[in-house]
């Protein structure tokens, strides 16, 4: 690669690696390169970035840590002050104890006559108070991989004073990761925290930038790879792409004249308790644009349906005994508790052990965590080999864990991966940057979606939507059940996102807005 490349919006399946990956990565790079290259490398990525980011900009503040981190700051310094720019760099900790590719750069900064001030505990708040300095670009090269604990002492000051100058007009760039992010999780590594505006991640690229808190605080990521060839590691995480897309969308060819819905399958949903039909509605609906041949809803507020509701005629209604009676529990891809209440309950048992594809959404994943027999039976299926899709939000993936949000959400792969084990299937930990696990394959994490899909509906279309492109994928293709049902949820899960971002809806983007628009931006995927 030659120089950094924007990752977000992006349209690849980039390999993400997490800290032990990486630091086995930046091992063997280490011993392929002279001494000292490789921070050289580093440090000037992130000044080529810092200039291009900010052509304009005059100033720049590095807040320099005790680590190889605070080294690419200081090389990053060297080559501003040699553009010309004004540069001023705050060192924490023992200038004597840097590690020695540190305690280098740091050389050659001093020689080069960049400004070098150390902080000692509590003397950046007192500078801070007393300083009237503005900065145009700040860079956070205080802590990078590894980061396992909170923030403490001048490092925790200088995080709050990296933020003031953002608050006063500077953009933030961090090298590598924000500090006080946790590069695995995306979890908060206490209350010190950077806000970056943009984040360069060198070598490789993190799962925390992109899954917890990672997206928020990270800002713009970009990757350099500092010209290291692409590594034998394998990577733990990936990122979902738009050739899952293309791959979760059946194709329909204008020129295969024998097409017909047949060839497409049935999708059968079954939910909408009492006040709530318009959950499964919206689930129906996204399964019809995402190309299911046949789409079936039952609504079990309404024990003898006698039309479709009102703007979706496509839609084949039936109570849910004659669903059943149609023999559609044994033939059709069901998605099952878009708003399925209590009524749910009643319809679970025989949906787990006989739908030879079962999406589990809401209600169905609430009624499985409070009864134990369900429990076991949806075990039960996963050993059997019937593959399954659960797409819970945090809180349904706590209950199923019997655990809190908060523990959860610390450790999202974590919890997904403890899902997909337990019960065999595939599953969907909603949020940002969705996680897309299964019990054996390597882990998606999915960066497309954004803040317009935070109104109610929008987690009954996702469940629609993978029912959809699901039931129009045969059942021979080649893949086990798992690895096609993976391969569809990772696939519509980025759709998904992708329509909220490619919309032109103000938010929030209303549920039944947001399957005109899924259609829309798989009509752009060509």
């Amino acid at each position: 690669m030659n120089g950094p490349r924007r990752v977000i919006p992006g349209d690849g399946c980039d390999a993400l690696h997490d800290t032990g990956s990486s630091r086995a990565i930046e091992r063997a790079a280490l011993a392929a390169a002279a001494p000292h290259e490789l921070m050289e490398r580093a440090g000037l990525a992130v000044a080529r970035l810092a200039l291009s980011i900010a052509p304009h900009a005059q100033r720049f503040w590095v807040a320099a840590g005790p680590g190889n981190n605070g080294g690419d700051g200081l090389v990053a310094a060297r080559w501003l002050l040699a553009a010309g720019k004004a540069v001023l760099v705050s060192c924490t900790g023992d200038p004597d104890r840097l590690p020695p590719d540190a305690r280098q750069a740091r050389h050659r900064a001093l020689l080069a006559g960049v400004p070098i001030e150390s902080m000692a505990s509590s003397a950046a708040t007192e500078q801070d108070a007393r300083d009237d300095r503005r900065f145009d670009v700040v860079i956070d090269a205080l802590l990078g991989l590894g980061q396992t604990r909170p923030a403490e002492g001048a490092i925790a000051e200088l995080i709050h004073v990296v933020n003031r100058h953002r608050r006063q007009g500077a953009l933030v760039l961090a090298i590598d990761l924000p500090t006080g992010l946790c590069a695995d999780t995306g979890r908060l590594l206490g209350s010190a925290v950077v806000q970056a505006d943009v984040t360069l991640s060198l070598l490789t690229l993190k799962p925390g930038l992109f899954t917890g808190a990672g997206r928020d605080l990270a800002g713009d990521i970009w990757c350099d790879d500092l010209a290291v060839p692409p590594a034998a590691q394998a990577a733990a995480y990936r990122l979902t792409g738009s050739a899952d897309a293309r791959a979760a969308l059946a194709p329909r060819r204008l020129a295969d004249h024998a097409s017909h819905k047949g060839r497409f399958g049935d999708l059968w949903v079954v939910g909408g308790d009492q006040g709530m039909q318009g959950a499964a509605q919206l689930a129906a609906q996204a399964g019809l644009r995402a190309g299911a041949g046949r789409v079936y809803l039952s609504c079990l507020a309404d024990a003898s349906p006698t039309a479709p509701p009102s703007g979706a005629p496509e839609l084949m209604v039936r109570s849910l005994e004659s669903g059943l009676a149609a023999g559609l529990a044994d033939s059709a891809t069901v998605v099952c508790g878009c708003g399925g209440g209590m009524a749910v309950q009643g319809a679970l048992p025989l949906l787990i052990d006989r739908a030879p594809r079962l999406v589990l959404d809401a209600d169905a994943l609430n009624r499985t965590a409070e009864d134990p027999s369900l429990a076991a039976q949806l075990e039960a299926r996963g050993k059997r080999g019937l593959p399954t899709i659960l797409t819970p939000h945090p809180l349904e993936a706590a209950r199923l864990l019997g655990t809190d949000t908060a523990t959860l959400q610390a450790d999202r792969p974590q919890a997904a991966r403890r899902l997909a084990q337990r019960f065999g299937a595939v599953v969907v930990l909603k949020g940002s940057g969705s996680m897309v696990a299964a019990p054996v394959q390597a882990m998606a994490i999915n960066a497309s979606g954004n803040a317009r899909l935070a109104t109610a509906g929008t987690g009954d279309v996702l469940a629609g939507l993978i029912g959809g492109c699901w039931s129009s994928h045969p059942t021979s293709d080649g893949s086990s059940g798992l690895e096609q049902a993976f391969q569809v949820a990772c696939g519509a899960t980025w759709l998904h996102g992708r329509a909220a971002e490619s919309s032109n809806e103000q938010l929030p983007l209303i549920a039944h807005r947001l399957v005109e628009a899924i259609a829309d931006a798989a009509d752009a995927l060509g």
